[in-house]
């Protein structure tokens, strides 16, 4: 099976998810399905039937997580330098509107656009990788084409 890149904070955020997942969100829907079965008929048990939905869903995000989890290959940034590379925090800024936005290249499952977690597969990502500070980078986005100018690259 492919190895999934992740940064050790991705990693971390996830396992801490996957614990809570199984010592808090499972207890609390089993108590919850046996709570609705004490009310009776079950095909007409509303409360039951959206129990046993939350636990399909906790279920499958479970065995989900414990998947990703297991192929997981955390990458150590905090020893890198140089070009922008995986894990790099790039701050950039736009050549037409000096815009500047701060991102960080992770991998798929960690991926938050709005939290500036890129995924490294994204087209920005795969323009800024080998870059280094001063460089420019042309990215054809949905909106159009777009410039960049690297302005940092950290490794925390």
């Amino acid at each position: 099976m492919e190895k999934i890149p992740m940064t050790r904070g991705g990693y971390d955020a996830l396992d801490e998810e996957l614990k809570n997942l199984k010592s808090v969100e499972r207890p609390a829907v089993i108590r919850a399905i046996s709570e609705a079965r004490e009310h009776g008929d079950l095909s007409e048990n509303a409360e039951y039937h959206a129990a046993r939905e939350k636990q399909s869903f906790v279920e499958g995000r479970i065995k989900e997580l414990e998947a990703i989890l297991g192929r997981a290959e955390v990458i150590d940034t905090s020893r890198m330098s140089g070009t922008v590379k995986f894990g790099a925090r790039v701050t950039l800024a736009d050549e037409d509107t000096g815009e500047e936005k701060t991102y960080q290249i992770v991998g798929e499952v960690e991926a938050d656009l709005e939290r500036g977690l890129l995924n490294m597969r994204s087209p920005l990502a795969r323009a800024l990788i080998g870059k280094d500070e001063g460089d420019s980078v042309e990215v054809k986005t949905p909106g159009g084409q777009k410039s960049y100018e690297v302005l940092s690259i950290r490794y925390i």
